[in-house]
């Protein structure tokens, strides 16, 4: 009997890509730790987390007001406290919430962030 050959060939079989960092902002680092999703409390990569700083008043604007006028200290020195919280979510969680949209095969090749929402001070 004669032996087949093995065909043996230089090109790597690697399984398609969906996205160029495959979801990740890893690149060199071997484990990345986890966060919770504030959410669900999924454990999600924190790398992948989608991430959310959000700053909200206190005191809600109807009884700031009420503060204000039964207040001693001067109105245009006293700013009120305000909480600072870094938010984790999952991605599914993400796009349930409208955090971020799915694009298209074409728009997930775009890497310039989305256009920044002006706020008010």
């Amino acid at each position: 009997k004669k032996k087949k050959k093995k065909n043996f060939s230089l090109k790597k079989n690697t399984m398609t890509s969906k996205r160029r960092n495959n979801g990740r902002a890893q690149k060199g680092r071997g484990k990345v730790k986890f966060v919770r999703c504030g959410n669900c409390g999924r454990a999600v990569g924190k790398d992948k987390a989608v991430k959310k700083y959000s700053i909200r008043p206190i005191v809600e604007s109807a009884a700031k007001r009420d503060i204000e006028e039964a207040s001693a200290y001067n109105k245009e020195k006293y700013t009120f406290p305000r909480t600072y919280h870094k938010l984790y979510y999952c991605i599914s969680c993400a796009i349930h919430g409208r955090l971020v949209r799915v694009r298209s095969r074409l728009g997930r090749k775009v890497r310039t962030p989305p256009s920044r929402v002006k706020r008010k001070d």
